[in-house]
């Protein structure tokens, strides 16, 4: 309610009414509507930097903000799966490939190796979700070394893969003639009576009695050296070197079907059995060489045989009797 004010009018010696100016009362108005619209303009100006109030911009940004959020979250847990798939893949890499390959296995040091040097994350510091962007990006660069590293030795794996089959396919593995073949296995690896003149000494190989005109095959895969008959007391031979410190030796053929420098596979036929050279009747003298030293044949025919006729030939072999040659 509007006030009303008078004043005391000494002439009529009465009180009368103030009558306000009609500027007066427009500037008042005017000084409402400017003081309301300043105390408004700051109020707004203070909500807006509150969070009570958000513009269609900032709505915007916020959404765009929660989506990052639920992205980093959903790539944490699938950077975990991938942690989990990796170190699965570590132990493998440790525990079965490296050892079946008689390799060493990386140490847990060198895996789990940080990042040295200056702050690599600076240019990540000072936003609202820092720490949660850090964190991530310091997670993925984690696993993308761990993943370069366990790469390198999986590449290595591969080679020594391929050495691996190559060793496989080189060590002389398989008996040079068929058991269908065999007359007998005459004698063995060991001390036996020399044919011509009956004296003990050391038979450095096996004898394998079969029909002249059999056929002898490669034990491993290797290089013809040599295909002559320039060794004392072989006659016609073969020697094969496999690689790996391995060479075969095979005696007494009758004749060859391989040359000297020729390249050979397991089981390719090389020869004929004979009786050429210091022989008493026709037979296959074999030898295996290892790093120069002559080992006992009857170690390397897992390739070829059963466990029976493993043992039929253990038997024979262990017997002292008299060698062929």
């Amino acid at each position: 309610m509007t006030k009303v004010k008078y004043y005391y009018d000494p002439d009529t010696l009465s009180y009368r009414r103030i009558e306000p100016k009609k500027s007066r009362k427009y500037r008042n108005i005017f000084l409402f509507l400017v003081g309301s619209a300043l105390f408004g303009l700051l109020g707004l100006l203070v909500l807006l930097n509150t969070r009570l109030v958000n513009t269609p911009k900032e709505l915007s940004l916020q959404r765009e903000v929660n989506n990052y959020e639920l992205r980093f979250e959903l790539l944490n847990k699938k950077m975990e799966q991938m942690e989990q798939v990796l170190a699965n893949i570590e132990e493998r890499d440790n525990n079965i490939y490296r050892l079946y390959f008689e390799a060493n296995p990386i140490p847990e040091e060198q895996r789990r190796a940080g990042f040295g040097g200056v702050n690599r994350y600076r240019d990540l510091e000072g936003f609202d979700n820092s720490e949660m962007i850090i964190a991530t990006t310091r997670r993925m660069e984690i696993i993308q070394k761990e993943m370069v590293i366990q790469s390198k030795s999986l590449d290595e794996i591969t080679k020594l893969a391929a050495e691996k089959e190559k060793l496989l396919a080189a060590i002389p593995a398989i008996q040079p003639i068929n058991n269908e073949d065999l007359t007998r296995m005459a004698s063995g690896y060991g001390w036996r009576s020399d044919p011509f003149t009956k004296a003990r000494k050391m038979h450095w190989g096996m004898d394998f009695t079969a029909p002249r005109g059999t056929p002898i095959y490669a034990s491993g895969d290797g290089k013809v050296t040599r295909a002559d008959n320039n060794a004392s007391g072989f006659g016609k031979h073969i020697r094969i070197d496999h690689g790996y410190g391995y060479m075969t030796i095979y005696a007494h053929l009758s004749k060859y079907n391989v040359k000297r420098g020729q390249t050979v596979k397991r089981g390719d036929l090389i020869g004929f059995v004979g009786s050429t050279g210091r022989s008493e009747a026709p037979h296959l003298h074999y030898e295996v060489w290892k790093e120069g030293n002559k080992i006992n044949p009857i170690n390397f025919y897992y390739g070829s045989l059963t466990a029976e006729e493993f043992d039929n030939m253990l038997k024979i072999a262990s017997q002292e009797n008299q060698s062929l040659d």
